[in-house]
């Protein structure tokens, strides 16, 4: 990969378990969790009697250290290449979160292979030391007393870690990682212990290193989710498995199972490629992991999966439809049951006593709860003011019909149809001209005659259209496919701005903005908008690029990777698409923001955005405090695999 990576992964299973550098060399600083907050685990090769630090802060300056001479990463595997003492070593961190397997996304075991080869032609004795601190089982360093267990078990040495009083789904919020279950250290063959440094609890095991050696972190947090009132388990734990049982099949079979995530990132690759470019390919290599792994595969009480996401360093909320609308393209490439899997809270939830009776609401709900407590909605309080009523609508109606097409099975839809049409009905009083109300673009502000969104309304309407048609009801697809046709010219001609380009807002004249959300007309076949309306839009754009890429629309010079990637999939060939990303694949490469990849940056800087917001931690006590946000590691970045969807032609309705 010639890109490099403003904050690279190293564990990447759920929003806790989560472990990044972010620094060019593994060994010049301590590791993070996605938030920054310190997760500290420190690497050590012994050769010949003397220790070499390749990961993890110096302990001191006279620590010894190996030489990083590369780095790289592919969608599942980062590498580091380093030198000294007469040896190399390569050290693989591999997380198999494979999207179309349920065992292997959710089951919460990562890899470090070590290799070691001589560079000298001399034999050296060489073992490998890691620490893990206690900061990766607690909110904070500190907050709790840990407890530690050391044992062997089929054939492992195992270091198991966690807090002392197991608040189990007690708190609530974003800036906020976990403080139950237990972290697991294990290898083959180790000697492991725990020791008190720096004034916190570790674990460590020592291996030898006999040309290789493999060590797994593994986090069984028992209980995963609550959801309305009850505490889900994970898919891979559903019916009661063994986290120890699941550590040691995971040394077994890891040779096969690193070739089929080095198979599966090689064919993404290639395929990106083909499709988009080589920056295009490596920018999707750097969001797949990220994607992932903000998210909890859960199941609930009637064995169906839910795919709980977390809008990470923006307000913690879970299950949110319009973080979810944006992530669905890698999903419908890899695994459309995961697309269901975001839905299901929302439908349960709509289907509520509060949402239906008490607030009386006749839209789309915006959440389903604030992880990992789901719950019910808990954005904006539930103010009116603070709803999203056309871009939920629209959104849970295109989820619909993609996923539909992609399986070529509208069942779900079917079993939702009166809800559904509630929520077009809604577009169809509303979206034409939209009032003064927020879209997904929040941060933005409220924004009245918003053209973008009366996009998504005209695909919501479509998308019930199609799945009428793909249901056998005739007469139902064509009343909204045609009433969605007839809105199309309608909005070009109250959007235009005379020059072939068209306004962020219908009373705003010579503004821009993107228009993400029809490119989904693109994408299904509707032509639903007439072609030269969008190609002159694209066109139109070119004049508003910064150094670091498009300008969400004319208000301010930030823009959003999702929606940039989004709108260059409108263009009609390659060469323009790959215009669009370029500066894009620069602001993550020379970027100073070294986070999990943002998806809201400056155009004219590449830093990402930030803003000072109130975080609520909801527990015992209720803490809030200012925190300085900036969106990062955030699920919406698997929309940018929407030109892999468009290439892949699976969305053609």
């Amino acid at each position: 990969m010639r890109l490099r990576p403003p904050a690279t992964p190293l564990i990447t299973i759920d929003p806790y378990f989560s472990v990044w550098s972010n620094a060019d060399e593994l060994n010049s600083t301590y590791t993070i969790h996605w938030t920054g907050k310190e997760h500290s685990i420190k690497g050590h090769l012994i050769v010949d009697g003397t220790a070499y630090r390749f990961m993890g802060a110096p302990d001191s300056e006279a620590d010894l250290t190996l030489k990083q001479v590369s780095s790289d990463m592919d969608a599942l595997t980062t590498t580091y290449v380093f030198e000294g003492a007469g040896i190399e070593l390569t050290a693989l961190f591999t997380s198999p979160i494979l999207p179309y397997d349920f065992y292997y996304l959710s089951r919460p075991v990562s890899y470090l292979e070590l290799i070691v080869r001589s560079t000298d032609g001399e034999e050296h004795s060489v073992s490998a030391k890691i620490s893990v601190s206690e900061q990766i089982c607690l909110n904070a360093a500190g907050e709790d007393e840990v407890v530690t267990e050391l044992f062997a078990r089929d054939g492992l040495s195992h270091a198991k870690m966690g807090s002392k009083s197991q608040k189990m789904l007690t708190r609530n919020g974003d800036y906020l990682c976990t403080d139950w279950g237990y972290f697991y250290l294990s290898a083959k063959n180790a000697s492991v212990a725990t020791k008190n440094e720096f004034d916190m609890t570790w674990v460590t095991l020592e291996t030898p290193v006999d040309g290789s050696a493999l060590i797994t972190f593994s986090y069984d947090d028992i209980k995963s989710i609550e959801y309305f009132g009850k505490h889900l388990t994970s898919w891979w734990n559903r019916d009661g498995a063994d986290i120890v049982e699941e550590i040691a099949k995971a040394h077994a079979e890891y040779p096969e199972l690193f070739n089929t995530c080095r198979e599966f990132s090689d064919k993404m690759f290639t395929d990106a490629v083909r499709a988009g470019g080589e920056k295009y390919a490596e920018l999707l290599e750097l969001a797949f992991r990220q994607t992932l792994a903000a998210h909890k595969l859960a199941v609930d009480e009637n064995g169906e999966i839910l795919w709980i996401s977390k809008e990470c360093f923006s307000n913690g909320c879970a299950a949110t439809v319009d973080v979810s609308y944006p992530s669905i393209p890698l999903f419908l490439l890899y695994n459309p049951e995961l697309v269901r899997g975001m839905m299901r809270p929302i439908y349960k939830y709509a289907a509520s006593d509060e949402w239906t009776k008490e607030l009386k609401y006749d839209f789309a709900p915006h959440d389903a709860g604030r992880y990992p407590l789901v719950n019910g909605q808990v954005y904006g309080n539930n103010r009116i003011e603070k709803q999203m009523p056309v871009e939920e609508c629209g959104n849970m109606l295109v989820m619909e019909a993609a996923v539909a097409i992609a399986d070529h099975d509208a069942s779900f839809a079917a079993s939702h149809l009166d809800v559904l049409e509630g929520w077009v009905k809604y577009l169809i009083e509303n979206g034409k001209d939209p009032e003064n109300q927020l879209c997904t673009d929040d941060f933005a502000g409220h924004l009245a005659h918003n053209c973008n969104l009366t996009l998504k309304a005209i695909m919501g309407i479509a998308s019930l259209g199609i799945i009428y048609d793909m249901l056998g009801k005739t007469e139902e697809s064509k009343k909204y496919l045609e009433l969605a046709r007839e809105l199309a010219p309608d909005w070009a001609e109250r959007a235009s701005n005379g020059d072939g380009s068209y306004r962020l807002a219908f009373d705003k004249p010579g503004t821009f903005s993107m228009k993400y959300n029809i490119v989904w007309d693109k994408l299904f076949g509707t032509n639903l908008m007439p072609r030269e309306v969008l190609q002159s839009e694209v066109a139109s754009y070119k004049k508003h690029f910064h150094p670091y890429g498009l300008p969400l629309d004319s208000r301010q010079p930030y823009t959003k990777s999702d929606w940039l990637t989004w709108t260059a999939t409108l263009a009609n060939d390659r060469e323009t698409f790959e215009e669009f990303i370029a500066p894009m694949w620069d602001a993550f490469h020379y970027s100073s923001s070294r986070v999990p990849m943002t998806d809201w940056y400056w155009t004219l800087t590449g830093e990402h955005k930030t803003y000072a917001s109130t975080t609520y931690i909801t527990g015992h006590p209720i803490n809030k405090g200012e925190i300085t946000k900036s969106f990062r590691n955030r699920t919406v970045q698997g929309g940018l695999f929407i030109k892999l969807l468009e290439y892949k032609g699976i969305m053609k309705y």
